[in-house]
């Protein structure tokens, strides 16, 4: 690919793009970044990129690059919301069932449903796995993960006596 050619893509391919990428993540920042990492891609990988194949590779990587970040702010928002619940319970509460319960609606409906059905109604992985059709490995990291939840939430066993 020739300068020419890739001056060429950004005047056609960069509105084109930044819109498709704007109506998955709703902010323009990041869109832009994700755009001008797709064609700095692009110039990276000028001499193996078929000039006939611009508009793919760019729409590829932007796409890619979008889940990329979704992903990660998933992640973030995730983090920053068990920060603020890390804390626990400083005073003492005498209805563990209460905290319990209350913890429990705080966590992400796949961990509550995959729990309850551990936890509450004894079924096993391979059963769980069957009637939520996730794989039996998801199922262990989903439960592991409510598990965790649960116990920086609820704190020591101390301040709920």
């Amino acid at each position: 690919m020739t300068v020419e050619e890739y001056n060429q893509a950004v005047n056609l391919y960069a509105d084109g793009i930044f819109r498709f990428v704007l109506k998955n993540i709703k902010d323009q920042e990041k869109a832009r970044d994700i755009v001008q990492d797709s064609f700095e891609k692009l110039w990276m990988h000028k001499r193996t990129v078929d000039s006939c194949k611009i508009k793919s590779y760019l729409l590829s990587t932007a796409y890619h690059r979008t889940i990329d970040v979704i992903r990660k702010d998933q992640r973030q928002k995730r983090y920053d919301d068990l920060q603020l619940q890390d804390e626990g319970h400083d005073q003492q509460y005498s209805d563990i069932g209460e905290v319990l319960n209350q913890a429990i609606r705080l966590l992400p409906e796949d961990q509550r449903s995959v729990l309850m059905l551990r936890d509450y109604e004894g079924y096993s992985y391979k059963e769980i796995s069957e009637l939520t059709a996730l794989s039996e490995s998801q199922v262990k990291v989903y439960i592991y993960r409510a598990r965790v939840f649960l116990k920086n939430y609820i704190g020591k066993l101390d301040v709920l006596v």
